[in-house]
């Protein structure tokens, strides 16, 4: 059995709105560049990241996608992939923010009516949200109970992304009557939600995760952003690219971290200092040694950029299929973006740790931050492990199943 062809691509090309590619990809570039003067102060000092969503909403990166007519962006997927890839490399965490967000606030598109859909986007971009959250599994389940006046939601969440600075999360509960999960969006400063900065992580630190109780926090119908079951007759293919979509995210935030740990260690090589760090001493750019680490890394990173490439390309047909893409279609696609995924990881790995090396005892003072991509990359690794992904590869390729749906973190 071949392994994971891309589906056909789109014919035509999607009609767009808004300002165009080129004025989105300058705008990321600014704000990366920006974001980066900064990065090693604002990592170490560990604040709550408000100030770093205040530089994404002015960018217009957190409604990057929610199309013009409603008030957004306009810009498309591969924009928003390469918005959240920028950004990593010079931020990390920030761009885990930016990722959770842009995977959120498109969620209601993939799970629900058009028109609820539609009335989130535009209520999010007028009063420019920034999304938190998570709807993978979690055990316990929160529960949400029908009630007199609607329905409440109880129980507790014990990580989730971006809420410190959210507006609003999106979380995953289980409705009491029936077992159905749901994806449910909440105002985190609603009666009934309590949400605690103990999260405490080596990596990710402004990645603004946290736990969130829920007591008895009312739950209006215009809050249920759609259904998370994966039964074959509440899923369709469609709705089921969910998953590799928001996984795709995870493949960008890897690649980007790995591009810009091994931009300023070349830099260091290079000139003795990166452009953020002038103190640093000359390094040996002509060392043998140096030179085959990054040419090592180089064709590694490139290499899963490449196989990135191709997922992203998979993941965009499927998108303009929309109800005409198969289930054979969808597991080509989730399994292309497994593969990505299991690269992306292995070059962040790899990257942040063997950059170290390049530069050696002279990259241990705190006041350089090269420590910081380590950290990142193995605290997302962690939270996405890749053996999963590996695993359905493998049974793709020797029995044909398919991917499960697993939503990201």
């Amino acid at each position: 059995m071949a392994t994971a062809p891309a589906p056909p691509q789109p014919t035509a090309e999607p009609r767009r709105t808004g300002p165009g590619r080129a004025h989105w990809l300058r705008v990321i570039r600014e704000t990366a560049d920006d974001l980066a003067t900064d990065a090693v102060e604002r990592e170490q000092a560990g604040k709550a990241p408000f100030d770093e969503v205040s530089r994404l909403r002015e960018a217009g990166l957190l409604t990057l996608l929610i199309p013009a007519e409603l008030g957004g962006g306009g810009a498309d997927w591969p924009t928003a992939y390469a918005a959240v890839r920028e950004i990593a490399a010079a931020d990390g965490a920030v761009a885990q923010l930016l990722g959770s967000h842009t995977f959120l606030s498109w969620s209601a598109r993939f799970l629900g009516e058009p028109a609820l859909a539609a009335r989130i986007g535009r209520r999010s971009a007028a009063e420019q949200w920034c999304w938190g959250g998570g709807l993978a599994r979690q055990e316990p389940a929160l529960a949400l109970t029908p009630s007199a006046g609607g329905q409440v939601l109880d129980g507790r969440q014990s990580y989730v992304t971006g809420v410190l600075v959210a507006d609003r999360v999106a979380v995953r509960a289980v409705r009491a009557d029936s077992a159905e999960p749901v994806a449910v969006l909440v105002d985190p400063a609603a009666p009934g939600v309590r949400v605690d900065n103990d999260a405490e992580a080596f990596g990710q630190r402004l990645a603004a995760g946290g736990s969130v109780e829920f007591d008895a926090v009312p739950v209006a119908a215009d809050d249920i952003l759609g259904s998370l079951s994966t039964e074959e007759d509440a899923l369709s293919p469609r709705t089921a690219l969910i998953s590799p979509v928001g996984r795709l995210l995870s493949v960008q935030l890897r690649l980007g971290m790995a591009e810009g740990v091994l931009a300023e260690a070349r830099d260091y090589s290079r000139t003795g200092h990166a452009p953020w760090h002038p103190a640093w001493p000359v390094g040996s750019p002509h060392d043998p040694q140096v030179l085959t680490t990054f040419g090592e890394l180089t064709v590694l990173v490139r290499a899963a950029s490449a196989l990135a490439d191709q997922a992203l390309a998979a993941v965009c047909a499927g998108l303009s299929l929309g109800d005409d893409l198969t289930f054979e279609e969808h597991a080509d696609i989730a399994v292309l973006v497994a593969m990505a995924e299991a690269a992306a990881a292995r070059a962040a790995q790899e990257s942040t740790t063997r950059a170290l090396d390049v530069v050696g005892a002279r990259s241990t003072p705190a006041r350089l931050g090269l420590d910081r991509f380590w950290r990142d990359a193995r605290t997302h690794t962690l939270y996405e492990p890749v053996a999963p992904r590996l695993r359905d590869v493998g049974d793709y390729f020797l029995n044909g199943a398919h991917p499960a749906l697993v939503l990201p973190m």
